[in-house]
């Protein structure tokens, strides 16, 4: 991937001219007019544009869930109003899917409405699709519309997003670097080795590795190499996405304990309620996840039975920004701890604002361990990254990132 050329079979971004220089103008005026109490006329949402992405990696991976990863793909949405001010939101999962939900189910709801009327809006679309559509795909639709909302909120507040959910409490956070995946099978130590080193000698006080390799000794010699290679100062994690069930994760956990792992994330399925809560029974060390759960009512459960110490709801999964913050307070009155999964500087401007929020989780995305690159790279400007493992936010107004004005949307299929 070289530049602004991100090419996929159902979208691309090409190079091109700098977009309309009036577009800041009109925005403007826009976000004058809709504050004005001389002209208390509302914004409106004009449309909904979903953006199809797939770029193929440079270096195909996998996880224990077996199937390699050859491509990257995601839907961003794009929500335009009549004030010129314009949302960006990105949705987690399948993007085809998201695509068509978004397009055809949430958008007719949406047009029309006031971008500032959040909470009314998400209850319209949630109760649109409660009959068939409680968890999963459409929760992540609602997710990406939503995002953006907030976006234009910003935006026409000239306000960054996490002044407007109640400030931050701190200048940096921690980040910690996901990656060390299975990618060459003839060197998973080897090489898990030298990206955690790499990792560590770009400043990263914290790796997450992924386990899962069908057997529990070769997982825990992989796990043991790391340790030794970073050292007992860098925390560790490691994510089993889902693989165990319930005797397997607390006998690997048992192992996994000696050697000072911070969390175990996903130890077992999803909708095993009740296997997580006997492994953190049995457990001392920190189980985590969540990020495979949709809405406040999900965490309820999950929360009222104290499955997990730490819950991982991704912003672009879970129902956006409105419903993360309403899982943050559960999560706080019963005393857990909440790490959004993955989502960048969308899920960046909540974890500044939540005490109980430590860390910011960054998916390395270069092929090698030698740099850090931004996760929506080059399709968005001044994404946030870590410097020396800690991350900074700017007060630009909305999330603080923009559009690539080198890049051209291109929608192969018609609207």
């Amino acid at each position: 991937m070289r530049g602004c050329e991100w090419t996929g079979g159902y979208y691309s971004i090409a190079a091109c001219g700098p977009r309309n220089a009036d577009c800041h103008g009109r925005a403007r005026k826009g976000m004058l007019r809709h504050l004005s109490t001389k002209n208390p006329q509302a914004m409106k949402i004009t449309d909904v544009i979903t953006h199809q992405l797939s770029v193929k990696v440079d270096e195909p991976f996998t996880s224990s869930r077996g199937w390699m990863y050859t491509s990257k793909n995601a839907l961003v949405v794009e929500i335009r109003t009549d004030s010129g001010i314009t949302g960006w939101g990105d949705c987690y999962g399948p993007a085809a899917v998201a695509r068509t939900i978004v397009d055809t189910l949430l958008k007719p709801s949406v047009i029309g409405k006031d971008p500032f009327d959040v909470e009314v809006i998400w209850e319209a679309l949630y109760n649109k699709v409660k009959d068939y559509g409680l968890t999963g795909m459409t929760i992540s639709g609602i997710s990406g519309v939503d995002i953006a909302l907030w976006d234009i909120i910003g935006k026409a507040c000239g306000q960054p997003v996490h002044k407007l959910i109640g400030g931050s409490f701190r200048t940096r956070v921690q980040a910690y670097a996901t990656g060390l995946y299975f990618k060459n099978m003839d060197r998973l130590t080897e090489e898990a080795v030298e990206e955690a080193r790499g990792y560590v000698d770009q400043g990263f006080k914290a790796v997450k590795m992924k386990i899962g390799l069908g057997s529990i000794r070769k997982d825990i010699a992989r796990v043991s190499a790391v340790r030794d290679a970073i050292g007992a100062d860098v925390l560790l994690m490691v994510d089993a996405n889902h693989c165990f069930n319930v005797p397997q994760a607390i006998n690997i956990g048992r192992e996994l304990e000696q050697l000072g792992v911070h969390w175990f994330e996903e130890p077992v399925s999803p909708e095993d309620i009740d296997g997580y809560v006997e492994v953190s029974r049995a457990l001392d060390m920190a189980v985590a996840g969540g990020e495979n759960d949709f809405a406040k009512f999900s965490f309820r459960h999950i929360l009222e039975r104290r499955a997990m110490d730490i819950i991982q709801p991704d912003v672009g999964w879970c129902g956006g920004l409105t419903e993360l913050l309403k899982i943050s307070a559960l999560a706080e009155a019963h005393h857990a701890l909440v790490v959004p999964h993955g989502s960048s500087v969308y899920s960046y401007h909540f974890v500044f604002t939540r005490h109980h929020s430590p860390f910011a989780e960054f998916l390395m995305m270069a092929p090698e361990a030698d740099r850090v690159v931004p996760m929506f790279s080059p399709l968005l400007l001044d994404e946030p990254v870590p410097v020396n493992g800690r991350l900074r936010l700017s007060d630009a107004p909305g999330f603080g990132v923009r559009l690539n004005p080198q890049c051209e949307l291109h929608r192969p299929y018609p609207r």
